[in-house]
């Protein structure tokens, strides 16, 4: 079918896909695609949600901080708790010198007094909570007891993220050598003396038990045992959220180990059957924190309740792309499409899917399905394909098309989204991963993959060690990690450059 260039134009002007970052995407809610994860997580089954970038973590985060919680509190009867949300709250950065001081046992108590905060801010003093809560005033104060024990003051008026950080990081500090510090917190009157998880006496200290909970201050046992009772009173759970936390500390630091090694067993001292802290975590970040020559003693019970690492099929991914074309009452209503079944039938998915792209990229015999071709073009070195870059990649598609279109407004297109422009989108798509991920994610590795630029796609172990030099396996081992090369043993081990990342290196087809 022939469609009018200035017809298209049009259409594609108004044609809405979102965007590819979770936080600012207004499709997620409409045309969002429920996986295993999202069904997990709805039945409390898991705490820790690996996946890559922009696999969909922060779409998750965002499904159930901003669109469930009505749901998850009147169905069932979940509290959901958030931190760490817009673009890894920028505010941590200006922390940066104090959290390098901290050890990771210091960064197990900032994250114990954080998740404090995040319980006291928005479920005990949340207004949408005052109806399940106003006969727990007993139980109200028997927590407000124990965090006084722990001197935690009431802070009467609202507290800013900057602010939480940095009443948590003067009580952190102030634990050893001195047992207090004076704090005044903003926009309240007077000065309060803190001692949060403050060496406690022997008299004092908590029963001795088994594994983590021998290190738990016996101050944080109280508050949690406290917290407990006011949850039951309500007849309520809650869930504590955190994510974005590959933007909150420098990538791939001793910082970032010791931080995020902090939260993860952090996590353990809270968790109980009314109180889950769930955490969303890139997987080579998960990769780098728990596997160290320290080695992770509470990783059993980390992992316990890890789900399994996002991963998108083929068909999912189209499911991503259909639901968001067909989001668009324009487009809906030219090509006659029913939205409805579009929502409840895999058949008819693949069936709209066909009408706005051509059967294949090129033309030439044998060659794969756009879907396919879409895939393995998004395909990163592990063979991992994101919804994000798959985004990236339709969007500026359909830019180059309806540019196209409107050149030549008395012509005529084949394709709602033609093949040209596919590979055009792809193109774009190939230069900023080189330059928004590689580049800027991993520059102490940059020098390295900066060598591969403008030469072949596949490389033997010899042609690797005589661009890298002697020490060439450890750098080729973290370019495998990070997905820049793909490893193959077939008789012999091979890595090759995949396609995601080849325009944008200017790789050609060939053996190095």
């Amino acid at each position: 079918m022939a469609y009018q260039n200035w017809i298209l134009a049009t259409l594609l002007r108004d044609l809405e896909l979102g965007t590819s970052v979770a936080e600012e995407d207004g499709l997620l809610q409409h045309a969002r695609v429920d996986t295993s994860a999202l069904t997990d997580l709805l039945a409390d089954r898991v705490d820790l949600v690996p996946g890559t970038k922009g696999s969909g973590k922060s779409a998750l985060f965002r499904i159930f901080v901003e669109f469930l919680p009505d749901y998850m509190l009147t169905q069932r009867k979940v509290v959901v708790a958030h931190g760490v949300q817009a673009h890894g709250d920028p505010v941590f950065h200006a922390f940066k010198d104090q959290f390098e001081s901290l050890s990771e046992e210091e960064f197990v108590s900032f994250w114990c007094i954080y998740l404090v905060s995040l319980a006291h801010e928005q479920f005990i003093r949340g207004p949408r909570y005052e109806q399940y809560l106003h006969a727990a005033g007993s139980e109200i104060e028997r927590f407000r007891r124990a965090c006084e024990r722990a001197r935690i003051p009431e802070i009467t008026t609202s507290r800013s993220l900057r602010q939480v950080i940095e009443w948590a990081i003067h009580v952190v500090r102030s634990w050893s050598p001195r047992p207090t510090v004076k704090y005044a917190p903003p926009g309240d009157s007077g000065e309060f003396t803190l001692d949060l998880f403050g060496t406690p006496q022997p008299a004092e200290r908590a029963p001795a038990t088994s594994g983590a909970q021998q290190e738990l201050p016996k101050y944080v046992n109280d508050i949690k045992v406290s917290l407990e009772a006011v949850l039951a009173k309500a007849d309520l759970s809650l869930w504590l959220m955190v994510d974005k936390l590959d933007e909150i500390f420098p990538r791939r630091t001793e910082t970032e180990r010791k931080a995020l090694r902090g939260l993860l067993r952090a996590m353990g001292y809270f968790a109980s059957g009314s109180i889950r802290v769930k955490v969303f975590l890139r997987d080579d970040i998960l990769e780098q924190v728990v596997q160290t020559k320290d080695g992770f003693t509470a990783l059993t019970h980390v992992r316990a309740r890890e789900a399994a690492t996002l991963r998108w099929t083929p068909e999912q991914i189209r499911d991503v792309i259909v639901k968001r074309l067909f989001a668009n009452t324009g487009l809906a209503n030219y090509l006659q499409v029913d939205r409805d079944q579009c929502n409840a039938s895999v058949e008819y998915r693949a069936q709209c899917f066909s009408r706005v792209f051509p059967p294949t990229v090129y033309r030439l015999p044998k060659q794969s399905p756009t879907l396919r071709w879409i895939c393995n073009r998004c395909a990163d070195g592990r063979g991992v394909v994101t919804p994000r870059d798959v985004l990236d990649l339709l969007i500026a598609a359909k830019r180059q098309q309806q540019d196209a279109c409107t050149a030549d407004p008395r012509g005529t297109s084949e394709w709602i989204i033609g093949a040209s422009a596919i590979q055009y989108g792809h193109a774009r798509l190939s230069e900023r991963r080189r330059d928004d991920y590689l580049r800027a994610e991993f520059p102490h590795l940059w020098p390295d993959i900066e060598k591969f630029m403008g030469k072949k796609a596949e490389y033997s172990e010899v042609a690797l060690q005589g661009m890298l030099g002697k020490e060439w396996k450890p750098i080729v081992d973290n370019l495998v990690a990070i997905g820049f090369l793909s490893e193959a043993t077939a008789g012999k081990r091979v890595y090759t450059i995949p396609f995601l990342y080849r325009y944008g290196m200017k790789v050609t087809q060939g053996k190095a």
